[in-house]
């Protein structure tokens, strides 16, 4: 479900800090009840899992994105993390960039920039946009857990705010329905 912006930007997260430059894009509670202690679970599962379970929209979208951006060179090598931008790793304050930084991702672009107890955060970079994505363990209105996502972006000029208009209907239809039906569907999964 969408949530409000100030379901993240009133929280005390971390990434408020390092990211004063990024706009918040969308805020997203995720399907994932659980107890206090399966946060490390969802980013386990966030980072290890893989797009097959998606609908064959969402794959078919991906996929027309993946190619474009290859035709495009909307995804070269020097595009993305520590060429085009730097890693936000390098704004950690040091007991944060001394820890682990989460868990490599297995099949998507992204690249873990910090993790606590209830915070983890990753970034993607491409010639489009240098982009955020955070994932917070929150306590809801029942007493129980669940994740929330919130996605920050910074656009690489005019064509990235125009790249980030246009995909927008895409990412409304089908892109964060097909994510949050796959979540929920594998978050059950895993708990049943």
């Amino acid at each position: 479900m969408k949530l409000p912006n100030t379901a993240h930007t009133s929280r005390p997260w971390r990434i408020h800090e390092l990211a004063g430059d990024f706009e918040l894009e969308d805020v997203w509670a995720l399907p994932t009840p659980g107890g206090p202690d399966d946060f490390s679970r969802l980013v386990h599962h966030i980072a290890t899992g893989n797009d097959s379970n998606q609908s064959p929209a969402y794959r078919i979208l991906f996929a027309i994105r993946w190619k474009l951006g290859a035709l495009l060179g909307w995804d070269k090598e020097d595009t993305g993390i520590a060429t085009r931008v730097p890693s936000l790793r390098d704004r950690l304050p040091a007991e944060l960039r001394d820890a682990p930084p989460g868990p490599a991702f297995q099949s998507k672009p992204f690249h873990s920039v910090f993790l606590t107890q209830d915070e983890w955060a990753a970034e993607i970079a491409n010639s489009t946009v240098h982009a955020i994505m955070h994932i917070g363990w929150v306590q809801d209105e029942s007493g129980g857990y669940r994740g929330q996502m919130a996605v920050l972006v910074k656009p690489n000029g005019l064509f990235g705010k125009l790249y980030m208009a246009a995909i927008l209907p895409f990412r409304y239809l089908l892109v964060y329905p097909a994510l949050m039906r796959t979540v929920e569907r594998d978050w059950q999964a895993q708990t049943a």
